[in-house]
Formats: structure tokens, C-alpha cells, sequence
């Protein structure tokens, strides 16, 4: 588990040249949750319990959405279904897209929703094209038509469509000519303070993980490739692995020192882990570098996550 940072001076850098996470095969079972990589190709399942959103962290805001969901689908017997998209539309519409990153990555926001109990997962492919489609239009050409929901749970302060004109009251005027219901969420607090994924973000920019765990409601991770490295901890006696994040929009907890544990082939490591700059020895990129207690096996382009 990360706990607060030991103490850092230097600021964070900028990083590119990393690769973006493919996009998945069309339709893929996983132990529970069944995706569809194209809304046209989703069957439509009877009293389907709707939600839709971005969902970065998989928050306890958001589980309480997914907590809702289920009560609601156990109800009628129905089945859950939560509509997400790929890329992030803030990406494709350029908005702040040199300075965006996401707290989970695509793969760990499916495990993340999964885990929570979701019974299928969609994934819109979002394109400009697509942002272009008002509010209505998707929810009657694509939600409607191909999902046909009984039900559709929303966030406290959840919008949608083109220029965002989709809102609470918005779904209730279409439920009532589309005949499904629709039910908001309110707003989870912890210690008198929203949950939200831009707090969350916040906090791990500040490198306050302790704070960020809390209201994930799980520990905030890193998965990367180890990659050889200038093995210069090896010669102090002091062996790093270096961890290489595939990912660029991956957000990455503030420069720091950091107590961690690590999972390495399916067994987990206590550590230490570095994130930061050395401009007297690296040219300035940043590095993850992690030192593993009680660990001499050479890992070398193997994946280890971090947390």
C-alpha cells in the first residue's frame, strides 16, 4: 500500500512517447461481466438496469451507482448493464488533453466494474462524429433502441450528449415518453467532503494516497513492464526495479517516497518505492523505481504493479 510521501522538492515533468491501450476484441466474457465493444452488437436483455457515464476510479460514488443498480435489477429480476466510452470524449475533443490523466487505466476500469458486480459492460467507441449526436438522439437511437432499459440509475450531477444537455431532468421527460424510470443517486461524503474523481485526482497530485484510497475505497496502483535500467542501486547495494508505465494518460501519484507493496507473478512484496527525477544521473524523464524487500529474482520486461 502506498502511504503518504516521505518528503520530495522536485516537480513533476511531462511525459510523452508512452503508447495508448488498445481497444478490445468486439464482444469478451470475463468471469462475470460479459463486454460489448459496439452498442449494435448488445442483445437486449430483459428489465436491463441502466447507467452511463466515464466512471475514471470507479469511486465510492460511483459503487454506490453500481450498489443501486443491483438492488434495483434484484427487484424485477432484471440484469445490469453500465454504457461507457473509449477514448475519454475529453480526449478526442481535444479539451486539456496535454495536461489529462485518469486514475485507473482502461484494463483496471474494467477489473474495477467488474468486481463491482456489473453484469454487462458497453463501451462506445467515441469519435467526433459520435459527439456530435445530441442528447436524445443517443438516448433513443442507441440507449432505447438497441438496450431498451426498464430503469436508468444517474449520478447527483451526471450530464451527457452534445454540450451536455443531457440531465436528470432531461432522462425523466424521456422516461416518461420512452417508459422507463429513472432514479438519481445522491452524492457520497467522506469526513464532510464530496467524493469525486477530480478530488481524488487532486489528492494524488498532492501525494496524499491515503486520502486518495479512502475515498476510491481501494489502493491506488501502478502496472508497468520492469525495464532494464542504468543498475546503478545494484552497484550501491540498493537494487531498483524500474517500472515503465504503457499508458500516458496514466495519472501517476506526486513525486515522492513512497512505502508500497508490490505484486510480482501473483506473490506480494513489501517495498520502497521512488517516484521522481534524478537530473545528476538520468537525462530527466520520469522514473518509477521500486526496491523490494527480501527479493533477488531478475524481472526484467515481466508486468509488477505497485500499490
Amino acid at each position: 500500500m502506498f502511504c503518504e510521501k516521505i518528503e520530495t522538492t522536485t516537480k513533476i515533468k511531462k511525459t510523452d512517447g508512452l503508447t495508448r491501450l488498445c481497444l478490445y476484441k468486439k464482444i469478451i466474457d470475463l468471469k462475470k461481466l460479459k463486454i460489448y465493444n459496439c452498442i449494435k452488437d448488445f442483445e437486449p436483455v430483459d428489465n436491463a438496469v441502466i447507467t452511463i457515464g466515464t466512471f475514471d476510479g470507479v469511486h465510492l460514488g460511483h459503487q454506490a451507482i453500481f450498489k443501486k443498480m443491483k438492488e434495483e435489477a434484484a427487484k424485477i429480476n432484471g440484469k445490469t448493464v453500465v454504457i461507457t466510452f473509449y477514448p475519454h470524449p475529453r480526449i478526442v475533443l481535444g479539451l486539456d488533453s496535454k495536461n489529462l490523466k485518469f486514475i485507473n487505466t482502461q484494463e483496471k476500469k474494467i477489473n474495477r466494474i467488474e468486481e463491482a458486480g456489473i453484469d454487462y459492460l458497453v463501451i462506445i467507441n467515441f469519435t467526433k462524429e459520435f459527439a456530435r449526436l445530441s442528447s436524445e438522439e443517443f438516448l433513443r437511437d442507441f440507449v432505447h433502441k438497441k438496450i431498451r432499459p426498464a430503469k436508468i440509475i444517474t449520478g447527483y450531477d451526471h450530464h451527457f450528449g452534445k454540450n451536455r444537455e443531457g440531465s436528470y431532468n432531461f432522462l425523466l421527460k424521456m422516461g416518461s415518453e420512452l417508459g422507463f424510470e429513472v432514479e438519481k443517486v445522491d452524492a457520497v461524503y467522506v469526513n464532510n467532503v464530496k467524493v469525486s474523481s477530480t478530488r481524488i485526482r487532486d489528492f494524488l497530485k498532492a501525494g496524499k494516497v491515503r486520502a486518495a484510497n479512502t475515498f476510491l475505497g481501494y489502493e491506488y496502483s501502478i502496472t508497468g513492464k520492469v525495464v532494464k535500467g542504468k543498475s546503478i542501486g545494484h552497484s550501491l547495494g540498493f537494487p531498483t526495479a524500474n517500472i515503465e508505465v504503457a499508458d500516458e494518460y496514466k495519472l501517476i501519484a506526486a513525486v515522492g517516497v513512497y512505502a508500497c507493496r508490490v505484486e510480482y507473478m501473483g506473490k506480494i512484496y513489501k517495498g520502497m518505492s521512488n517516484i521522481g527525477y534524478r537530473p545528476t544521473i538520468d537525462e530527466g524523464d520520469l522514473t518509477i523505481e521500486v526496491h523490494i524487500f527480501d527479493f533477488d529474482k531478475q524481472s526484467t520486461n515481466r508486468s509488477m504493479a505497485k500499490r
